[in-house]
């Protein structure tokens, strides 16, 4: 089929891409052109407090006592320095340099999308009618959530039998979960935290049942890439009586299931800590420096199909990966159905390397992948995960997996934190597109 180079629509594309190109050749060249021979000497100067910045921040992780505290201070005054320059030396170049960085990239997106690039969202589906739905609320969870927002009280309105978790006494919610299925319960739903989300979305992927989420966490990571309303978790409950149906993935680490992530190394293994709870900072600064150095803890390693990562600090394995090149969307979930764990390794064994992560468009500390399987193993008998933050300890090795499509969300039809969604920007693309010959 042929493209009709003088349509309106095709000209609107061509000229997104050639603007979108020319505003990013300006942000580059008009810095460097204003300040002449300055203009490199302070892109070096930047790229210098870049490294240094990165360096200082490894030391103060890694160090005790006055080298830390010295560390520290270096991390903070490198880049204010740098900023400071930058100012003094460009001027109003300085506040022109992001206006036409946005126009680069609203133009290429824009140019993209027309272009048929616009990434997939997840597929919706009929949602059936639920009589006997079944939820299970954390009044501790996120500050007190159920409370502030009446969401026993709203679901009770809407026919759910609720269970509130008694704080004062442990409740096995996946016992919980399986008892309300053996009664008949046809839909099974949790107010509450990440780890608690993932315990009863595992009983409700073994009998098929749809998984209500109600975003009264503290973070509600998996609430966000779902799209709902964390400010006001009582309108989750609106998927009883105007919903959809996503068909989502489910991670497990050995039999235990997660919906966002499980981490092993140093921060698994700082999470392990009776302290931690009390003193979040203070423990992390105690522990890292024996951990990053390799003092303490097992020596890690990760093997993703015919990849092998060894000796790395920390590995993340996440339920779908996550977003990495667009610092917009930095730690979220383009969708949740792709089939394939994401994978980040990180090992760094000198500030020379921590500097090389920041700088280094492929660093050879930094490992991004996405597999079905990946198996962790170490030197010990057992290591520390963190699975959704709960903090537990495995035998060796650990193997974790994912289940696709094992999950059926319901979700309310009209979801406010549902993104548009926006295609990478693809230079290479927007240059065929910019071309006057067209796209190739």
């Amino acid at each position: 089929m042929s493209v009709d180079l003088n349509a309106p629509a095709f000209r609107r594309q061509r000229w997104a891409a050639r603007t979108s190109l020319a505003a990013a050749a300006l942000a580059v060249l008009l810095p460097l052109g204003y300040g002449g021979l300055g203009g490199v000497l302070l892109l070096a100067a930047g790229l210098a407090g870049a490294a240094v910045t990165a360096a200082a921040v490894w030391w103060t992780l890694t160090r005790r006592g006055p080298e830390r505290w010295l560390a520290a201070a270096l991390a903070v005054v490198t880049p204010a320095s740098v900023l400071v320059l930058f100012v003094l030396t460009l001027g109003w170049v300085l506040v022109l340099t992001p206006v036409l960085w946005s126009v680069a990239v609203w133009s290429g997106r824009y140019a993209l999308r027309s272009a048929g690039t616009r990434p997939k969202r997840m597929k919706e589906h009929r949602a059936r009618s639920v009589r006997r739905p079944f939820l299970i609320m954390n009044p501790r969870s996120g500050g007190g959530k159920v409370e502030q927002f009446r969401l026993r009280e709203k679901a009770e309105r809407l026919g759910a039998r609720v269970v509130l978790l008694d704080p004062e006494e442990h409740q096995d919610v996946t016992e919980l979960a399986r008892a309300a299925v053996a009664e008949g319960a046809d839909l099974l739903g949790v107010a509450g935290g990440d780890g608690t989300q993932a315990l009863v979305a595992a009983v409700a992927a073994e009998h098929d049942l749809p998984f209500l989420v109600i975003s009264a966490g503290t973070r509600n990571h998996f609430a966000m890439d779902l799209g709902l309303d964390r400010a006001d978790p009582s309108t989750c409950l609106d998927a009883l009586t105007d919903g959809v149906e996503l068909r989502v993935d489910l991670g497990f680490v050995a039999d235990r299931p997660f919906v966002n992530n499980a981490s092993f190394g140093a921060y698994a293994a700082v999470v392990q800590s009776p302290a931690y709870r009390d003193d979040k900072i203070g423990t992390t600064l105690e522990l890292l420096p024996d951990l990053l150095t390799r003092q303490r803890g097992p020596r890690l390693t990760a093997r993703i199909e015919t990849t092998t990562i060894d000796g790395p600090q920390a590995v993340l394995v996440s339920n779908n990966a996550y977003r990495t090149g667009d610092p917009v969307g930095l730690g979220r979930r383009e969708r949740l159905d792709s089939g394939r764990l994401g994978i980040l390794g990180v090992r760094v064994d000198s500030a020379a390397e921590a500097a090389a992560l920041l700088l280094d468009p492929a660093p050879q500390g930094l490992a991004v992948l996405s597999a079905r399987e990946v198996v962790v193993d170490a030197d010990h008998p057992e290591i520390e995960v963190g699975i959704d933050g709960e903090a537990l300890v495995l035998p060796t090795p650990v193997h974790c997996r994912i289940a696709p499509a094992a999950l059926r969300v319901r979700v309310p039809r009209k979801r406010p934190g549902v993104p548009a969604a926006q295609p990478r920007l693809n230079w290479r693309r927007l240059r065929k597109l910019a071309a006057p010959a067209g796209p190739a």
